[in-house]
C-alpha cells in the first residue's frame, strides 16, 4: 500500500512538471493559432496517441482470457461501458471548460502566473469534496492552506489587482477541481486508458466546433505552431493526463491536488528560462510555501501510516 502511494505521488509530481512546462508551449502557440484551435488539435493528438497502447493491451487481455468462462458478468460489463461513456463525456466537458478558460487567459497573462492561478484548485478540491463526504486529513488541510498562501504571493500583487487573463484562469480552476474529483471517483471503476482517450476526444471535438465558429483555422498557422502543439498534445495531454488518471487510482483527490498544484512552480521556472518572465522575491516566497505545503501533506501521511 505504501509503495502504491509513493508511486502515485511520483507520477503526480511528474504530471505537474509536464503540465507546468506546457504553459510555456501554450503561451508560444498563441502566436500562430487561436486558443480553441490550439486545444482542439492538441487534445486530438493526445487522444490518438493512446489508441495504439489501448489496442495492444486489449489484444493481450483477450489472449490471456482465451479458454476462460465468459458466460457470466455480461451485465457488469455493460454497466462498466455505460460508466465509461458517461464519465468520459463529463470529464471531457470539464476539461474543455477548464482548458478553454486557461488558454484564452494565456492571451492576456504570463505562463508562470497562469500556472499558479490554475493551482488554486488545491484549495477548491477539499471544500468541494465535502459534498461527496470526503474527509481530508488535518495534514492535507494544513498543506492546502500553505499552498493557498503561496499561490496568493505568486498570483496577486500588493495592490490586489487581477486582470482579465488572471480572472479567466481563476474561473477555470473550479473546473479543474471538478475534474480532479471526478477522476478520483472514476479511476477505480473504469479502464483508465479508455477513459483518458475518451475525455480527450470529447474535449477536442468541442474545441474544434468552437474554433470553426469563432476562429480562422489555417494549415499555415498550425504548421508554424507545430512544436508547441505537438508538445501540448503528446506530452501535456497524451502522457501527463494519462499519468494523472493512473495515479489517482491510489491517491486521495485533495492530496493529489496539492501535488498537482506544483505545476505552477514548473510553469514559473519554464517561463523564466524560456520566455524571460521574471520571478520576484515575492514569487520565490510563494514557491517555498507551495513546496512546504506539499511536504507537510506527505510527512503527515507517513506518520499516519505508521
Amino acid at each position: 500500500m505504501k509503495s502504491q502511494t509513493l508511486t502515485s505521488d511520483i507520477l503526480l509530481l511528474l504530471t505537474a512538471s509536464i503540465w507546468g512546462t506546457a504553459f510555456v508551449a501554450q503561451r508560444m502557440g498563441m502566436d500562430f493559432v487561436g486558443p480553441f484551435t490550439f486545444n482542439g488539435v492538441r487534445f486530438a493528438l493526445g487522444s490518438l496517441s493512446l489508441l495504439p497502447l489501448i489496442f495492444v493491451l486489449q489484444k493481450r487481455k483477450a489472449s490471456s482470457s482465451t479458454g476462460s468462462d465468459t458466460g457470466t458478468g455480461s451485465d457488469t460489463g455493460q454497466d462498466n461501458i455505460k460508466m465509461l461513456l458517461k464519465g468520459g463525456v463529463f470529464a471531457g466537458l470539464l476539461i474543455f471548460m477548464g482548458a478553454s478558460l486557461q488558454q484564452i487567459g494565456l492571451v492576456y497573462t504570463s505562463a508562470g502566473k497562469a500556472g499558479f492561478i490554475t493551482g488554486l484548485y488545491v484549495v477548491i478540491v477539499p471544500f468541494a469534496g465535502l459534498f461527496w463526504r470526503m474527509r481530508p486529513s488535518s495534514g492535507t488541510w494544513a498543506g492546502a492552506a500553505l499552498a493557498a498562501v503561496g499561490l496568493y504571493f505568486l498570483s496577486v500583487t500588493e495592490k490586489f489587482t487581477i486582470e482579465l487573463g488572471d480572472f479567466l484562469v481563476f474561473v477555470g480552476a473550479f473546473f479543474w477541481a471538478g475534474h480532479v474529483l471526478l477522476l478520483g471517483w472514476l479511476a477505480s471503476k473504469t479502464d483508465v486508458l479508455k477513459l483518458a482517450a475518451l475525455q480527450f476526444a470529447i474535449c477536442s471535438a468541442l474545441s474544434l466546433i468552437t474554433a470553426f465558429l469563432t476562429e480562422t483555422i489555417t494549415f499555415q498557422g498550425i504548421s508554424q505552431g507545430a512544436v508547441p502543439i505537438l508538445y501540448g498534445g503528446f506530452c501535456s495531454v497524451g502522457i501527463a493526463y494519462t499519468l494523472q488518471v493512473v495515479a489517482q487510482k491510489h491517491a486521495q483527490p485533495s492530496h493529489a491536488a496539492i501535488i498537482l498544484s506544483m505545476e505552477g512552480v514548473f510553469a514559473a521556472l519554464g517561463g523564466w528560462l524560456i520566455l524571460n518572465e521574471t520571478l520576484s522575491g515575492r514569487g520565490i516566497a510563494g514557491c517555498i510555501l507551495m513546496l512546504s505545503g506539499m511536504l507537510l501533506s506527505q510527512l503527515h501521511r507517513v506518520f499516519e501510516n505508521r
